[in-house]
């Protein structure tokens, strides 16, 4: 993963209280699998986390509000 897309992805999921990955690749422009890669070793890295609800999976920074 790049530094530069992680940095696009931080800068975003900062902009918004969270997001699914399909938002997150549509935001930065960058193809969704690269993203879901880089998501995933952001997540690893304690950077972001995975909330789920209702089936459906978000990504967020951490402690961020979920309003």
């Amino acid at each position: 993963m790049s530094e530069e897309l992680s940095e696009k992805i931080l800068t975003y999921l900062g902009s918004v209280s969270q997001a699914r990955n399909k938002e997150v690749a549509r935001a930065v422009g960058i193809d969704k699998g690269e993203v879901d890669k880089a998501i995933a070793e952001l997540a690893k890295a304690g950077k972001i986390e995975y909330r789920s609800f209702g089936g459906i999976t978000y990504v967020a920074i951490p402690g961020k509000n979920k309003s």
